[in-house]
């Protein structure tokens, strides 16, 4: 099956979320692209991320929003002429929960670089190519919910001292799971789910990966699940009517 949570919706502004969850905002400060509601998130678009990190190296380690691209890119990624990353191979956008500590690509970021994405709820498509039937998986107390995820930071290797050219790039992964419950007839796969009383042991950059994390699923029991509109199929489409609840396809005839 194809790599699941490939688009999902976020409509908390970061300066909210920093504020909901106590958490530094560093997202809105530079008054750079700050994501906007955005029912139709696609791979490499800026999301908010939470991390917790040290200010100074001896002091506590504190929760903050962050902005990442989303589909980590690997410190080794090479840099192009233009002064970027690399991104021709595979969009790293899904980590498999089972291979988060042993795969290359994700083992250094699993010891310490662990973040949430926080989303109101994702996307996941049932049926044959050409004809399949979106479905939004949400929570169903309005509240976001909190994907574990990865990142990472990639630095151009310039000969010059270039300032600019020498920004880092902060990027992102989420993990998937197996599905449980009903979501697992929609997919066989979904994103890892981190409760709030978990959240700081997950993301404490001083401590190892708690791997039990990796087996739960923590907001199980918030998540709700409904058909949505066609509409969501193409990454241009976006608005809130993109999860709006349509009736279920099967029993309508063809509508020209």
């Amino acid at each position: 099956m194809e790599h699941m949570c490939g688009r999902f919706a976020v409509t908390t502004d970061p300066a909210l979320l920093a504020e909901k969850i106590k958490a530094i905002d560093e997202a809105t400060s530079e008054e750079k692209n700050v994501p906007s509601a955005n029912y139709n998130v696609a791979p490499t678009t800026t999301v908010a991320t939470v991390v917790k990190r040290h200010t100074e190296p001896d002091d506590e380690s504190t929760r903050r929003v962050r902005l990442m691209r989303w589909g980590l890119v690997p410190p080794w990624a090479k840099t192009t002429e233009g002064g970027g990353p690399d991104t021709s191979g595979p969009l790293l956008i899904n980590a498999r929960s089972e291979k988060v500590t042993s795969s290359p690509a994700f083992r250094s970021s699993a010891k310490a670089k662990r973040c949430l994405v926080p989303m109101d709820g994702w996307y996941e498509w049932q049926g044959q190519k050409g004809a399949k039937t979106p479905f939004y998986m949400f929570a169903g107390d309005g509240e976001p919910l909190f994907m574990a995820g990865l990142w990472s930071t990639w630095r151009p290797k310039t000969k010059d001292d270039d300032a600019r050219s020498s920004m880092p790039l902060l990027s992102c992964t989420i993990i998937t799971t197996d599905s449980a419950g009903p979501l697992a007839d929609i997919h066989d796969r979904m994103p890892l789910t981190i409760s709030e009383r978990d959240w700081d042991h997950w993301l404490d950059p001083d401590a190892p990966m708690d791997e039990g994390l990796l087996r739960g699923h923590g907001d199980l029991d918030r998540i709700e699940i409904r058909e949505v509109s066609r509409l969501v199929n193409s990454v241009k489409n976006n608005g809130p009517e993109l999860i709006e609840p349509v009736e279920p396809q099967a029993e309508q005839g063809t509508l020209l």
